[in-house]
């Protein structure tokens, strides 16, 4: 099994890049995640479709139709998610000048966040959720991992959360139960 993990945030210590590194350490065998960056990724413009996917996006597209499965990690800026997901989301919706379907049409997605706030990132895995349901992604499972004052539980750029670790390793062995 395949997962591709995509961060939501471009910051350096991010704590959603944090969790992605913790699923990694906490698949179950037989499972393995890549992550892939989005710095770089320009922002969506249908003329620039028209003309050819960039490097960065045929890249991402590739890395997506590849991967059995997303992990996708969603910060919460300003109560929604954040404008680079968002524009990713929208690159893999399409189907490009090289394939005949969108990379993101029938792929299965589970959510994860982290937040310094008290209520993680509830409101933006729930507009997350709605973004990839409409470009036809399948969302799963149905439960949260909302990692709330993530800067209490991720310490020098580790999940180092005992209770936490356990609920993301619980969350991806649910996900990938779900999974064909």
């Amino acid at each position: 099994m395949d997962i591709l993990g995509i961060s939501g945030s471009l910051r350096r210590a991010s704590f959603n890049t944090v969790l992605l590194h913790a699923a990694q350490e906490l698949l179950p065998a037989g499972a393995t995640l890549a992550i892939h960056d989005l710095h770089g990724l320009p922002l969506f413009d249908q003329d620039v479709e028209e003309q050819g996917d960039p490097v960065p996006v045929a890249a991402l597209k590739d890395e997506v139709a590849r991967a059995d499965a997303l992990l996708l990690a969603c910060p919460e800026y300003n109560g929604g998610i954040t404008g680079v997901l968002k524009n990713a989301i929208d690159w893999i919706s399409r189907p490009g000048t090289a394939r005949p379907s969108a990379p993101l049409a029938g792929k299965r997605a589970c959510i994860v966040g982290a937040s310094p706030g008290v209520t993680g990132t509830v409101r933006a895995q729930d507009q997350l959720r709605l973004v990839l349901r409409r470009a036809g992604a399948v969302v799963e499972p149905q439960g949260e991992v909302l990692v709330f004052q993530a800067h209490t539980k991720i310490v020098d750029g580790r999940l180092a959360d005992e209770r936490t670790r356990e609920l993301l390793a619980r969350h991806l062995h649910n996900f990938l139960g779900t999974l064909p």
